[in-house]
């Protein structure tokens, strides 16, 4: 399952004090059972000292063949423990889908 090979890679990279790996297909226009649209919210103190983009970055090299193979779109939210803590408590719901035909399954 393709969940469960994204929170293994994460939790190797990352050593995330919090990960959530979310499979939000079923919002969106696919088939039953689809793994294609996930939200990942990792809080990790590797991530100190980096800028959003370098954060986004570092996911998307290490899920790498998933984006390319499987994924059809990934939401990322990536936080310090600090920012985690102090700002949030939660990560933000991902946007609705705007496009794409239903698939078919075959």
């Amino acid at each position: 399952m393709i969940k469960e090979t994204i929170e293994q890679k994460l939790l190797d990279a990352f050593t995330p004090s919090h990960l959530e790996v979310v499979n939000e297909s079923y919002m969106h226009n696919v088939p039953a059972g689809a793994e294609s649209h996930f939200k990942v919210v990792v809080v990790s103190d590797e991530f100190d000292g980096q800028r959003l983009l370098q954060r986004h970055r570092a996911i998307n090299t290490i899920l790498a063949t998933e984006l390319s193979d499987h994924i059809h779109a990934l939401a990322i939210h990536t936080y310090t423990g600090n920012e985690w803590q102090n700002l949030y408590q939660g990560a933000p719901n991902s946007p609705s889908c705007r496009g794409g035909a239903k698939l078919t399954e075959t």
